[in-house]
């Protein structure tokens, strides 16, 4: 028997059933009062260590100098008692393994002690060394799964935090994570190696400029998270969304984003309180969100830090994450993350803001007022240009993945075709270089708005394009491709290294043109002309959604890189590891291994996706429409009994009857090709999985959605887009 006004029920529970009853309640207390407040920071171990420790803690920390060890056990001891007073009772090495989301084992700060009691232990070695079972994790062929030893080490550069709970709390330890040969079994050991790369070549150029001031250049980072907010009624009401985070299946409602009403707008109530929870937990830990808002599809929003250093900015990411999962559970919603969790309404991105600074405060990416006259920025800015343009691969590569192959390319997100955006401004600034001078012929000026009680606005330089996936944005580089699931360690540690290879190109080459006896002022001129003149043709500043940009694109030379998999396996291409290996961020094992991993992700994610829909359709859509079909012949029948004329029931009959077949038939489909999925290599695997499970699932999800327009909202056993999107 169906369900009837189950959802109807649903719907109303979802609607009504919530409440803050046992949540509790955070005070408008001033932020600077809770910052930070469970994070071992600078001022707390200015307090607790000795100067001469503190001042060596500091040196790692600020200079990259090497830990010393002596000073191990004082800062353990200062960082445990201080964990204590905050009501920790276990310290565990948190770390980012390659499955893409964080890992942590926990151990108590309790030790037995031969008195028949127990003391609190931390020592020297807890605090630098972890030793976690490493067989478990995706390694890429680096490790056998029978070789299990790997460490943690403590990475101090990022600060120590607590995470709090309802029963009690943890000390966090900021960790890489390697295997026992030495391999990067993490996102994050790359990620700082690229970080020294690039300072190292930053600080050789200002030396050529005369700053002799600057010791430290620092990658920064804030990247901007976009997440779905549902009903858990519903959540748990879909397996697909259960176990793939998307939507498998689902006709799309009369209303969408049509309207366009939803973004920006007024935030409801449930929503801003789940939101005001969200970041009262993140100030606590010290992650600087600044910004939430609406975002363009229904249930859909944004949260933004503020920049950091781009190891901490990345690190703060995979909380920002973790926080908004487990806070929405508390206000009755689930967080998803997906990239697509809804076809046919935008998907979530995670927009990742990137610029260089120096440990004087100067933002090297800041054109300034005269843009044309700095010519610190425009090299730096040429770097950037020059290494997108020379690695558009391995950009598309650093978000490549089965998730956003479903966004890149809609009108919500970048083209699989990498490009750059620099505005109107700066490109004509690159244009006239090669003239006696750069002068700018749109002057920023003011904005009038025609109403004199209104201020008149400051006039940016340039306009914006939400269209680019790599756009110029005042002072920064916006990377706006990368997927709202993904750990940005990976983007950002191939961004840090394809701009430090452009900087070692273009410094070595100012470097030359100085020692033929050019001044610096005309050597630079040289150099910008000739990066201007060969990387132009990444440089496009109209609509990356057009049909003809693709068309443009192709003809410039660029790459279309459609999906993962097609980008993926240029990633251990010579040019690659020779890039990598050059600059000491990755060696030619750990650059396989990455490969090697995201292909097998790529392969399993689509899997599982693929035998998901194949058990929903065929034990929860197929019975569904089976039953309206028996009701509706049951009716058809009756109604042919007592001599009724209606053409309509039997019509409706017959056209359950064909879907149901061209279900089954796809059906059929699918299951075969899940059958034949080859077992060689990752490689194998993800280009089948690519070329024959994806298309079988693609063909299966118009015909469950059209069943759904027909049968009987009471037989269908799926929420619909129409509950999910709209209930708040």
């Amino acid at each position: 028997m169906p369900r009837l006004f189950s959802h109807d029920y649903d719907v109303i529970a979802a609607a009504k059933n919530w409440r803050l009853n046992g949540i509790p309640s955070h005070p408008s207390v001033p932020v600077e009062e809770v910052f930070a407040q469970n994070v071992f920071t600078l001022q707390v171990m200015q307090e607790r260590l000795s100067r001469p420790v503190f001042r060596s803690l500091l040196a790692t920390i600020q200079e990259g100098k090497q830990l010393d060890p002596a000073i191990a056990d004082i800062v353990a001891l200062a960082m445990k008692e201080w964990a204590i007073e905050r009501g920790a009772t276990h310290y565990a090495h948190w770390f980012q393994p390659l499955t893409g989301s964080t890992a942590e084992k926990h151990e108590s700060f309790i030790t037995p002690n031969a008195g028949g009691g127990a003391i609190a232990e931390f020592s020297g070695k807890d605090l630098i060394q972890g030793e976690p079972d490493a067989s478990s994790f995706p390694s890429g062929g680096l490790r056998e799964t029978f070789e299990a030893r790997g460490y943690t080490a403590w990475d101090p550069t990022s600060p120590a935090f607590i995470m709090e709970h309802p029963n009690g709390a943890t000390l966090c330890i900021p960790s890489v994570f390697a295997s026992w040969t030495g391999d990067a079994l993490d996102y994050k050991i790359p990620l700082l190696r690229s970080i020294e790369a690039l300072n190292r070549q930053a600080l050789r150029v200002l030396r050529l400029f005369g700053d002799q001031h600057t010791s430290k250049v620092y990658a920064t980072a804030g990247a901007e998270q976009e997440y779905f907010l549902i009903d858990e009624e519903f959540f748990f009401r879909r397996p697909d969304l259960v176990l793939c985070g998307r939507t498998l299946f689902g006709a799309r409602p009369p209303r969408g984003q049509e309207l366009q009403d939803h973004y920006f707008g007024s935030i409801p109530e449930r929503v801003l309180s789940f939101m005001s929870d969200v970041e009262y937990q993140l100030y606590k830990i010290g992650v600087p969100v600044k910004t939430r808002h609406n975002e363009v599809a229904p249930g859909q929003y944004e949260i933004a830090p503020l920049y950091e250093h781009c190891n901490v900015s990345a690190d703060h990411q995979q909380l920002i994450m973790q926080v908004l999962r487990n806070t929405a559970r508390k206000y009755g919603m689930v967080c998803l993350l997906h990239e697509k969790p809804f076809a046919g309404l935008n998907g979530s991105g995670k927009h990742t803001n990137w610029s260089l600074a120096t440990d004087t405060g100067i933002n090297l990416l800041d054109p300034g007022d005269t843009p044309h006259e700095n010519m610190l920025f425009l090299f730096f800015c040429a770097a950037v240009v020059k290494a997108v343009d020379e690695h558009q691969d391995l950009l598309r590569i650093s978000i490549a993945s089965a998730g956003n192959d479903y966004r890149l390319g809609g009108h919500e997100a970048p083209p699989a075709v990498i490009s750059v955006f620099l505005g109107e401004q700066l490109s004509e600034i690159f244009e006239q270089l090669g003239k006696q001078s750069a002068r700018l012929r749109k002057p920023q000026g003011l904005l009038g708005l025609g109403i004199p009680t209104l201020p008149p606005l400051p006039r940016h330089g340039g306009d914006r394009n939400r269209t680019s996936p790599f756009a110029f944005t005042g002072n920064k580089f916006e990377f706006r491709a990368v997927g709202a699931s993904q750990n940005i360690a990976f983007p950002l540690t191939v961004l840090n290294t394809i701009v430090a290879a452009a900087i070692d190109d273009l410094a070595t080459q100012l470097e030359e043109w100085l020692e033929r006896g050019a001044t610096l002022e005309e050597a630079l001129r040289n150099v910008l002309r000739m990066v201007y003149q060969r990387h132009r043709r990444i440089i496009f500043n109209g609509d990356n959604y057009s049909p003809s940009w693709h068309q443009e694109a192709a003809q410039r030379g660029l790459l279309n890189l459609s999906n993962a998999v097609d980008a993926l396996v240029l990633l251990t291409q010579p040019k690659n590891r020779e890039l990598f290996a050059r600059h000491g961020v990755l060696n030619e094992r750990e650059l396989e291994a990455r490969q090697q991993v995201l292909l097998e992700q790529y392969a399993k994610t689509l899997t599982i996706e693929a035998e998901s829909a194949q058990w929903i359709a065929e034990t929860m859509i197929f019975p569904a429409a089976l039953s309206y079909l028996q009701e509706l012949t049951a009716t058809a029948n009756s109604l042919s009994a007592l001599q009724i004329g209606c053409r309509s029931v039997p019509a409706r009959a017959r056209a359950i009857a064909e879907q149901l077949d061209e279900l089954d038939t796809a059906l059929q489909e699918l299951h075969s090709a899940l059958r034949a999925i080859p077992m060689d290599s990752p490689r194998t695997r993800a280009e089948y999985v690519r070329d024959y499970v994806l298309p079988a699932l693609e063909r299966l999800r118009p015909i469950a959605d059209h069943l759904e327009r027909l049968v009987a909202d009471a037989y269908w056993p799926l929420p619909s887009y129409r509950e999910m999107l709209f209930v708040k």
